[in-house]
């Protein structure tokens, strides 16, 4: 069992490998990196919506702090001590809570800057990796065509073997066509095969014509050159074996 799952991993690491693109992970990895971002910049609106909603409250409870306030003078200077004292009591509460609501606000005042510090600090390095991103994309594409048009070159491709072997075959299959029909021209010049269209001589054949056609044409330049000079024509030679053909009755030539 663990000699399968070895196996079993090894082949799927393998077969990873094969599908990965360096290409596509850097892309996928850029855009985690701006959805990142993007939550952090949501951080900040929040922070700086809250900050805001305690800045409208102080801005209540300050100006309630003051109306409380005027309305303790006003009862103190009618005489109304009691009212005094409870606009005062009512007015220390308000302060209170415009202290909480005073160190909440900066809490989240300091909250808010030290997240948009990381928002820019984010950012930038978003925009280097980018920047790295699209180069490696670059180089990784450069390499790869440099690559295949050195294999295409060397024949190593696998396309370009397919055409290697396609080669091969058309050359073979040529050479054998080419030596067939030079034993087929050997087989008819030697009688061993019969060309059925007449058209074929064997060996003997052909030089036994050739030497009639050359004897012919010697003839034809002796009696041209007899009837130029004003002599009788030569007479054409009769072959041995035909009547009246006798070792003298051949015609000599001067040359």
């Amino acid at each position: 069992m663990k000699r399968m799952s070895l196996i079993f991993r090894a082949k799927a690491n393998s077969a990873l490998d094969r599908a990965e693109d360096p290409r596509e992970t850097l892309d996928y990895s850029y855009q985690k990196q701006l959805e990142l971002l993007q939550k952090v910049r949501r951080g900040v609106a929040d922070v700086a919506t809250s900050r805001k909603r305690l800045e409208l409250q102080l801005q209540q409870l300050q100006k309630q702090s003051s109306t409380l306030e005027e309305q303790g003078r006003k009862a103190l200077s009618l005489g109304r001590e009691d009212l005094a004292r409870e606009a005062l009591t009512r007015r220390s509460g308000i302060q209170q809570q415009v202290s909480d609501l005073e160190t909440q606000y900066q809490a989240l005042q300091g909250e808010e800057e030290k997240l948009t510090l990381a928002s820019q600090r984010l950012q930038a390095k978003v925009d280097a990796f980018r920047t790295k991103k699209e180069t490696i994309k670059a180089t990784y594409t450069a390499a790869q065509a440099q690559t295949r048009i050195a294999e295409s070159f060397s024949g190593i491709s696998e396309e370009m073997g397919d055409v290697g072997l396609a080669i091969q075959r058309a050359e073979d299959k040529t050479a054998q066509m080419q030596a067939r029909a030079g034993a087929i021209d050997e087989l008819l010049a030697s009688g061993a095969l019969d060309d059925p269209s007449g058209m074929r001589k064997d060996d003997i054949t052909a030089e036994l014509e050739r030497m009639s056609s050359g004897s012919d044409v010697e003839l034809e330049l002796a009696r041209m050159k007899a009837e130029l000079s004003g002599g009788a024509a030569p007479t054409p030679a009769i072959e041995p074996g035909q009547p009246g053909s006798t070792p003298t009755d051949q015609p000599r030539f001067d040359k």
